[in-house]
């Protein structure tokens, strides 16, 4: 739990060597960590906080190096990891939102981020400088920021900026050829600010679908090339594309996909075993597919069809929303062939409900108009610009928790 990307890196080191199995959790949060105790007794927690508030036994990483005077000028020789070990375990939360584990094993774990490297141009033998806005233990930071740099020679940059300022500051200060590892939250963000963007030699983005016109502006602004990442915690990274031209995505070496029953199924090269995706993935050939919505994203009202992700990218297209999302009730998830609505979550100073759904009715069908529509001033995104399911459907029970009273006295219903 290093919030120091070199003191994680160092601290992974130490557990390949000692024969010791990381976990890497998706959150932090008591009920998580409760959970990690079921499935490791023997779990403490390596960090490099001061009053680490994690409830395990601690193991502090020290800010100096553990180097003895009786090494200087020793020669040193590159340890060897067994490719069988376990190296890690990462987490999903799941379905019902207990924290399923996947192993990850050395050789994987390489086989994976040196295809990686050649694809993304850091095998031509220079040293090429990362500096990422995502943490290490999340699966995309974990094998772009930390491993990729360990594997290819890379200088691996500590720091993880947030502030639009603070990351055009860092990435201004690495020699080049530099990266900039990032998400689509963290780019818009960038391109929305006022800070004068320095040229880059590479952009990478992950963790969610990246708009054609904001890799379009982010390679503008930039100069530099964006490449975009598909993959998974289950999977890894399993392919790449250009964005601002190219539709289609590339998969890695040896990766394939098959379709089963519907659903899209990868297998090979660096994966653990055959895994089904979570997306709709329509194979062109051997190295090549098309990416449709998540699977889970389908929405199906009063006959006709349509997708969450679809209706997000029109609320945000909406001038004057800053951030916005849709996605569905506790309710309706909990049964989905009832599903009657679905609700959105907006940031949108200046503009007020009736403007909003006025926009959104010149859009999309008015089946798909969100009840409820909650103006708020963030959404609760997590550090890889991801928005929890639970953490959205808080936000509508808040709603409707708080509209009740209204409705009472009222006598009638109340959307909000």
């Amino acid at each position: 739990m290093c919030a120091d990307r070199y003191r994680f890196a160092v601290a992974l080191a130490a557990c390949l060597l000692a024969r010791k199995v990381c976990l890497l959790p998706p959150t932090r949060t008591p009920e998580v960590i409760r959970q990690l105790t079921v499935f490791a007794p023997d779990v403490f927690c390596l960090s490099d906080e001061d009053g680490c508030d994690v409830a395990l036994p601690q193991v502090r990483v020290s800010a100096q190096p553990a180097v003895p005077a009786s090494a200087a000028g020793v020669p040193w020789r590159v340890p060897e990891v067994d490719s069988e070990q376990v190296a890690a375990y990462v987490f999903t939360s799941g379905s019902t939102g207990v924290p399923v584990p996947y192993p990850k094993t050395w050789g994987k774990l390489v086989r994976c981020v040196r295809d990686g490297a050649a694809r993304l141009g850091f095998a031509d033998g220079r040293s090429h400088a990362v500096l990422a806005t995502v943490p290490p233990q999340h699966m995309y930071g974990f094998e772009s920021s930390v491993l990729l740099a360990l594997q290819s020679g890379g200088a691996l940059c500590a720091e993880r900026p947030f502030y639009p300022a603070d990351v055009c500051s860092a990435l201004d200060a690495l020699p080049r050829p530099r990266t900039l590892l990032s998400t689509p939250i963290h780019l818009r963000a960038l391109l929305a600010s006022q800070a004068q963007l320095p040229p880059a030699d590479l952009i990478v983005s992950a963790t969610a679908p990246l708009p054609r016109e904001l890799a379009r502006e982010a390679e503008h602004r930039f100069r530099a090339p964006l490449l975009e990442i598909y993959g998974s915690t289950e999977s890894g990274q399993l392919a790449t594309r250009r964005t601002a031209r190219d539709q289609e995505w590339r998969l890695w070496p040896g990766v394939c996909l098959t379709l089963e029953e519907g659903r899209a199924w990868a297998r090979g090269g660096h994966l653990e075993q055959p895994t089904p995706m979570c997306d709709e993935l329509e194979p062109i050939d051997a190295e090549r597919f098309l990416l449709g919505g998540r699977l889970a994203d389908l929405v199906n009202i009063a006959g006709k069809r349509s997708s969450l992700s679809y209706l997000t990218h029109q609320l945000n297209s909406i001038a004057g929303v800053e951030d916005g999302v849709f996605f569905f009730p506790e309710e309706a998830q909990a049964s989905r062939a009832a599903l009657a609505r679905v609700a959105a979550a907006v940031v949108a100073p200046g503009l007020d409900a009736a403007l909003l759904t006025e926009a959104l009715r010149q859009r999309i069908d008015p089946v798909f108009l969100p009840r409820p529509l909650l103006l708020v001033e963030r959404l609760p995104r997590n550090s890889t610009g991801k928005l929890p399911r639970e953490a959205l459907r808080s936000l509508a029970a808040a709603a409707a928790s708080a509209a009740k009273p209204e409705a009472a006295v009222s006598g009638r219903q109340v959307d909000r």
